[in-house]
């Protein structure tokens, strides 16, 4: 008789309910669910709610849950943590009657077989592996779910000056789908919103259409589908699925560049839904024209439509982001620590979000209120990198090779303006990422005022809030001081 891995997720629960607190159990491990089980690679999948779970369980509870395994199967067991419903690994097989993981069809002799598709680069020749022998079809069949994730909406977003402008035009493209700015093309750093707002717009059509075809898809996926295609000799079932969306959301399409046969389908494809009036929202990390590897004839239809940036959020966007996402978490945050904690994070919501679970798994274990003190100490090894590592010193010599202006110019009298402005930026960058005094900022800019020192950062700050080119600058360059 085959162990039942639900079977081994009741003793798992007997197991850690005694041995963590009521509180503990509720909040980590009550969530967590089985989600399938591969016999032959001895592979156990379980599923956690939300990222922030999943990320605490696995670096918490993932070696006492691996030792209850071990000891319920007889052997070593190789865990596998996932989010929700979407397996990483393809599951062949089920060996407890009646159980089926999600996400799993029925095969021939009491199998199951996965409709994910396998990860595989593009340009290889050989045949799918037995891991991969599910057909083209059977992994399309799978798409007929939308894959949006539905926490992600516009109601969710948290707007501000930096991304406003990309919100407005993605909720004009949500309202009137095929007719306003098709195709729209969304571009800015990691972690800034890009793929929030589209599943947010693909949510709002499935809302309002729910027949609608919906693909959302990264970029590596569809070259993987590019892949099975040419191994299956399948491009015409290939065409028919993606030829036929009402909706195409394609995230990080950088990940096209030098992979010649998926720019040539997405092409093909491409062209098929705009001359259909299909909606196509394309998101990257880069201008259209600056992306490497990607065919001109790409690049100039992604130019035909809306092209928007969105940029790193400002100050009292990072403070609301905290905020909202604390108390979803339904752990409320003061403005005094979500300013504290925004003014030493500056780079990207996901930055925001790692530091909002330390915060929160620091409140959980230590049975302590969320406040500045909390705050510092459950971020104490990020702020001490940050602040060893930026010096006034380090921000002058960066400024200065950035603007193309010699590292003595940032402590000179000269003031013509291709000099004087990237001083102002420096002491802008100094104030925002030191501890320096305004008094020992000017003294380290060739002994100026405190008061010339304020001037620039008050400046520069006005400046970058209705200046997006600076604003990039800045973005930039915080970044080049942080790495």
């Amino acid at each position: 008789m085959h162990p039942n891995p639900l079977g081994f997720w009741d003793l798992a629960l007997e197991t850690l309910a005694k041995e963590l607190s009521p509180q503990q159990f509720k909040t980590w491990i009550q969530p967590l669910k089985i989600k399938g089980y591969d016999e032959s690679e001895r592979l156990l999948l379980i599923g956690a709610p939300n990222p922030f779970k999943l990320d605490w369980i696995k670096r918490t509870f993932s070696t006492r849950l691996h030792e209850i395994a071990s000891s319920y199967f007889g052997g070593p067991i190789n865990l596998q943590f996932t989010l929700g419903a979407d397996p990483s690994k393809n599951i062949t097989k089920i060996p407890g009657p009646g159980f089926r993981p999600e996400g799993l069809t029925e095969g021939a002799a009491g199998t199951a077989v996965s409709t994910g598709p396998t990860l595989i680069a593009e340009g290889l020749g050989a045949e799918p592996d037995e891991a991969s022998e599910t057909n083209l079809g059977a992994a399309l069949a799978d798409r007929e779910h939308s894959k949006l994730n539905p926490g992600l909406t516009f109601e969710s977003f948290v707007t501000g000056k930096a991304n406003q402008l990309a919100r407005a035009a993605s909720i004009q493209v949500a309202h009137n789908p095929g007719a306003s700015y098709n195709p729209m093309f969304l571009y800015g750093g990691v972690g800034l919103g890009k793929t929030h707002l589209i599943h947010a717009i693909g949510n709002h059509l499935l809302k309002e259409k729910p027949d609608a075809k919906i693909r959302y898809i990264h970029a590596e996926q569809y070259v993987s589908d590019v892949v099975r295609a040419y191994q299956q000799k399948a491009f015409d079932r290939f065409k028919r699925y993606y030829h036929s969306l009402d909706l195409l959301l394609i995230d990080d399409i950088q990940f096209f560049g030098g992979k010649s046969r998926t720019q040539e389908e997405f092409f093909y494809a491409f062209e098929a839904l705009i001359s259909n009036g299909a909606q196509v929202i394309i998101t990257s990390d880069t201008y259209p024209k600056e992306m490497e590897g990607i065919d001109e004839r790409l690049i100039s239809r992604f130019d035909s439509g809306l092209t928007v940036a969105i940029e790193p959020p400002e100050l009292e966007m990072r403070v609301a982001i905290l905020m909202k996402k604390a108390a979803a978490e339904g752990i409320p945050m003061g403005e005094d620590v979500a300013f504290f904690v925004a003014k030493h994070l500056r780079s990207n919501i996901r930055e925001l979000e790692g530091a909002l679970r330390k915060i929160l798994a620091y409140v959980h274990f230590h049975g302590k209120e969320v406040n500045i003190e909390v705050a510092r100490s459950a971020l104490k090894d990020l702020l001490s990198i940050q602040n060893r590592q930026i010096s006034v010193e380090s921000i002058q010599k960066v400024v200065a090779s950035f603007y193309n202006i010699k590292v003595a110019d940032m402590y000179s009298k000269k003031r013509p303006a291709n000099i004087a402005r990237p001083r102002q930026i420096a002491m802008f960058i100094a104030k925002e990422l030191t501890q320096k005094s305004l008094p020992e900022i000017g003294e380290l800019f060739g002994g100026r005022d405190h008061t010339t020192v304020l001037h620039a950062v008050r400046k520069i700050a006005e400046e970058r809030q209705h200046d997006s080119h600076l604003n990039h600058e800045l973005h930039v360059l915080e970044q080049s001081l942080k790495n």
